[in-house]
């Protein structure tokens, strides 16, 4: 599933563009606009994928919308903020749940190959950045890098451990470049 030789930056929504919203301890997705909080840094780091090169996509499970506690025109309006707000080039989103058993649900890589199709792009040149052990899994599976953002929550580990974790998507920023740049 490789094309044309761009590369690529894969990022997750809640947890890596946005903060994650925790409802009785366990993460989920912003309800609406007003829980949108873009993270310090995330601009900047952002900017500096894009100038060294990288096509910035967000990959995002959205099962809120299959279980009946999210309508699809909440997600839309959060990405469509987050694109006003940042340098992101496309959006994929899954809608389904897990009992769905769709190709698109990280940490299947569905979204990951419909994105490379589209964008022309190379997955073995590319990075997934997540913050969760999903994120991480579908990286791997469609042949890309892997980076985790330590999140606020813990759960279980990635069936293959990232090749870099870290704090901050600045800091993740900074090791995809300066990979890139060898």
């Amino acid at each position: 599933m490789t094309s044309a030789g761009r590369r690529a930056v894969f990022l997750d929504r809640d947890g890596v563009l946005n903060e994650i919203v925790l409802r009785d301890g366990r993460p989920g997705s912003p309800a609406g606009l007003p829980e949108v909080r873009i993270p310090a840094g995330v601009p900047e780091a952002l900017r500096r994928l894009r100038e060294a090169g990288f096509v910035l996509i967000c990959v995002t499970n959205q099962p809120e919308v299959a279980r009946g506690r999210q309508r699809r025109g909440t997600v839309e309006a959060i990405n469509r903020a987050l694109a006003a707000a940042l340098p992101i080039d496309d959006f994929f989103v899954c809608y389904h749940d897990d009992e769905d058993d769709c190709q698109c649900r990280k940490p299947r890589p569905g979204l990951l190959f419909a994105a490379a199709a589209r964008h022309g792009i190379d997955l073995r040149r590319s990075v997934m950045v997540g913050d969760r052990w999903r994120d991480i899994d579908a990286g791997h599976r469609a042949g890309c890098l892997a980076i985790q953002i330590a999140g606020r929550h813990v759960e279980r580990a990635p069936n293959s451990p990232p090749e870099y974790a870290t704090s901050s998507l600045s800091d993740a920023a900074s090791w995809i470049v300066e990979r890139a740049s060898q």
